[in-house]
């Protein structure tokens, strides 16, 4: 039979704030949501449970038949019978025709939150504040860091923030979404943000130093050389998203150039241009 106060690693007098102790450590380490042993974690939690409580330590310290007269079980069966019968007949049936409910460890949940940044709190990164009732009714304020660099649809992961429901266990995580609103003028692709921009006919045929606002508010010098085309893609180096993974670096500003074609030109200027083409 299982000792529960070695499963806990505590002296068999113990008090109740030792065994609380213990259990708190042993289960912060053993649980399953952590990579610890399913197994290891439940027998911890039986201990726990057993000598948490003074009558049911009482009578695991000092055992007494439970059986109620004429030989039966009365209305139940004594405590940790199920689990005697389960390891003596291999956890599955047994000689007396009824089967034992298999018990599921207690857990706190973890919560699925989302949230809606811009893509400049994607680039800057941004902290936040939010509050959460948890279940047993108290309203918790967390903190949130959003790194600069995150993706759309990335799920961050606050860890033991979550349910509480059950005090004496860890408490649950909980994961937030981050969704990015769609922006006026960048799109982005991964680590690299497009950016249209209209180019006169003229200024695509002669070329042009064009001054564009990158995401930041940065003014950046780009040369249109002269026979751009378009649809035609620049590529500028430095200026797109920070990394996620390291902010020292970023991604490109590409920059798609879309041909203006001018529709209010006057007869004067119409012969003028027939004139040089010619």
């Amino acid at each position: 039979m299982t000792n529960f106060y070695q499963t806990l690693g505590v002296d068999k007098n113990a008090s109740e704030d030792d065994i609380k102790k213990a259990y708190r450590k042993l289960a912060s380490q053993h649980h399953p949501d952590r990579g610890g042993d399913t197994k290891k974690f439940q027998d911890i939690e039986e201990a726990y449970r057993t000598l948490s409580n003074p009558e049911t330590r009482a009578q695991y310290d000092n055992p007494q038949p439970q059986f109620n007269g004429g030989g039966g079980f009365g209305g139940g069966m004594p405590p940790g019978f199920e689990d005697i019968m389960s390891h003596m007949f291999g956890g599955g049936s047994n000689p007396f025709g009824f089967s034992f409910n298999s018990r599921q460890p207690q857990r706190n949940k973890t919560f699925n939150l989302q949230t809606v940044i811009t893509l400049e709190d994607a680039f800057f990164g941004k902290d936040m504040l939010a509050s959460v009732q948890l279940p047993t009714g108290k309203d918790q304020t967390i903190e949130i860091k959003i790194p600069a660099g995150i993706q759309d649809g990335t799920t961050l992961r606050l860890a033991g923030m979550g349910d509480d429901t059950y005090p004496q266990l860890p408490r649950g995580d909980i994961h937030l979404s981050v969704k990015i609103e769609p922006h006026k003028q960048f799109a982005r692709q991964g680590d690299d943000l497009i950016l249209n921009i209209k180019v006169n006919c003229i200024d695509a045929i002669l070329g042009k130093n064009e001054t564009i606002t990158t995401i930041d508010k940065k003014s950046l010098d780009v040369k249109i050389n002269p026979g751009t085309q378009h649809g035609q893609i620049l590529s500028v180096a430095g200026h797109g998203m920070p990394k996620m993974s390291d902010n020292r670096f970023k991604g490109r500003l590409l920059l798609q150039i879309n041909i203006d074609v001018p529709t209010n030109l006057n007869a004067k200027q119409l012969d003028k241009l027939k004139e040089l083409y010619n």
